[in-house]
């Protein structure tokens, strides 16, 4: 899909987990404290609605299961979706794994209702803590599925997971999340930097 000019008419929504919620039901905004607030801050008071649909803690299956009344029902002209490291956290301290195949089956089942474009965010983890080398043989396979869910339902895909590492190499991982999976501030403002960068047209 080529890149987008957001029309001040459309309804953007943004689903995932923690890293998109920020605390948005409790924010006199509604958009909370994270990238999609960064978004909305960038594009002006000329913008589309911005709607927060993160809850903290989701994996892919949570989306399914919330998808029709905090997605669809906003009739979104845009979704943006970042979801997938609570897929492989739970496995590490839950002993609760996803498998690679449900959490594509999970995805698809978010996917094949939308007609309007569609953004995907690579689900990204910073080398923080010495575990994290052994999150990546559960994490690696679910971004791939991502990058080939993006190809075949021509969606937008912003790979986070190589640009913030790439980043990270320059200003050290934990300034961008402390725990290697929840960004700060810096971290929110690098993510909606490259999501500004991959979604709109110049």
């Amino acid at each position: 899909m080529n890149k987008l000019e957001l029309d001040p008419r459309w309804t953007v929504v943004f689903a995932g987990d923690s890293v998109t919620d920020g605390g948005h039901r409790t924010d006199p905004t509604g958009l909370g404290d994270t990238y999609p607030r960064y978004i909305a801050t960038a594009l002006g008071e000329d913008r589309p609605r911005i709607v927060n649909a993160g809850t903290s803690g989701n994996r892919a299956v949570d989306l399914v299961a919330r998808w029709s009344t905090d997605v669809l029902a906003f009739d979104p002209s845009l979704v943006s979706i970042l979801i997938g490291i609570n897929d492989t956290w739970r496995r590490y301290d839950k002993n609760d794994p996803t498998t690679v195949e449900a959490f594509e089956a999970s995805y698809r089942q978010l996917l094949d209702p939308l007609e309007c474009p569609i953004v995907l965010v690579e689900p990204f983890l910073l080398a923080v803590k010495p575990e994290h080398a052994v999150w990546r043989e559960d994490l690696d396979p679910k971004i791939e599925v991502v990058r080939k869910l993006a190809l075949e339902y021509d969606a937008i895909l912003v790979p986070a997971d190589v640009e913030l590492n790439k980043l990270a190499e320059t200003v050290g991982a934990a300034t961008l999340a402390d725990d290697g999976v929840h960004p700060s501030a810096a971290g929110h403002q690098a993510l909606a930097d490259l999501w500004r960068q991959y979604v709109l047209a110049p």
